[in-house]
C-alpha cells in the first residue's frame, strides 16, 4: 500500500529546492537522489496524477514524465505504480 504521507520519508526532504528543479545535465544529479528513495513510486505517482511540469519527481524529469503521459494518458497512476511496486516486491521475495 502507498504511504499517504510519503513526503516525510523522501530522500530529498533535506535537499534544497534548487537541487531538484534544475535543467540539463544537473537533472542527472537530482535523479540520483531518487534512486535510493523509499517513497520514489509515491512521488512519481503524485507528479503524474497532478501533471506537475517542473523538477525531478520519482526519478523522472519533466520531459520523461510528459513522454510517459503521452503514451498512456488518463487512468490512475497511483494504482498502476502500486501494482508494479507490489509485483517487484513479490519477485524480490521469490528470489531470496
Amino acid at each position: 500500500m502507498f504511504d499517504q504521507d510519503w513526503t516525510a520519508g523522501a530522500a530529498c526532504s533535506k535537499a534544497q529546492a534548487d537541487e531538484l528543479f534544475v535543467r540539463g545535465a544537473e537533472q542527472n544529479k537530482a535523479k540520483s537522489i531518487c534512486m535510493s528513495c523509499a517513497v520514489r513510486t509515491e512521488c512519481l505517482a503524485e507528479a503524474l496524477e497532478n501533471q506537475i511540469e517542473w523538477g525531478v519527481w520519482g526519478g523522472m524529469t519533466e520531459r520523461e514524465r510528459r513522454a510517459l503521459l503521452r503514451r498512456k494518458p488518463g487512468g490512475s497512476w497511483r494504482s498502476v505504480l502500486e501494482s508494479a511496486k507490489a509485483e517487484h516486491k513479490d519477485g524480490v521475495a521469490a528470489i531470496a
